[in-house]
């Protein structure tokens, strides 16, 4: 008895992506874009983040005002975008997603531009952190790629459960 074999889909080789693996920009994208049950992911200095889940007040009620304020400011100020949750590139082994950034548009002066993926590349002006269960590393590792990029200024709100 013979069985007949159906041909199968191309298996796909690509490694998945895995908190503290150790990665250059180009390679964490190319893994980043084969895995879309992943919401956010970063590389800062070149260790992989996969955040965790995000709770109502610790977090999204913060980005959701932060969010408020960055879109009113942008409205009144030509030349000024402003965005949330976008991956910025700012370097070989940095590759975060600020929860909100203010960018500084090319013929304004700005030092950001998008590539031909449309992710941000280079600085923008403000980068914005909510930082509850990421404090650790938003407040240290984050804060110091922003500081090298050029970033002009970056923020990071931490609520401590004893500190509220």
């Amino acid at each position: 008895m013979s069985t007949l074999l159906e041909p199968s889909a191309p298996i796909d080789q690509t490694p998945r992506l895995e908190n503290g693996d150790q990665l250059t920009a180009a390679e964490f994208l190319r893994r980043y874009d084969t895995m879309p049950e992943v919401k956010k992911a970063e590389l800062i200095n070149g260790i992989v983040y996969i955040a965790s889940p995000v709770r109502i007040e610790e977090h999204g009620e913060p980005h959701a005002t932060v969010s408020g304020w960055l879109g009113t400011y942008m409205i009144a100020t030509p030349g000024v975008k402003a965005a949330s949750n976008s991956t910025v590139r700012l370097g070989a082994d940095d590759v975060p997603e600020p929860d909100a950034l203010l960018r500084i548009l090319p013929e304004y002066g700005g030092q950001s531009r998008l590539d031909k993926k449309g992710y941000l590349r280079g600085a923008p002006g403000l980068a914005f952190e909510v930082a509850a269960s990421s404090a650790s590393i938003d407040a240290r590792q984050k804060l110091q790629t922003y500081r090298r990029a050029g970033v002009s200024r970056s923020v990071a709100e931490c609520k401590c459960a004893a500190g509220r």
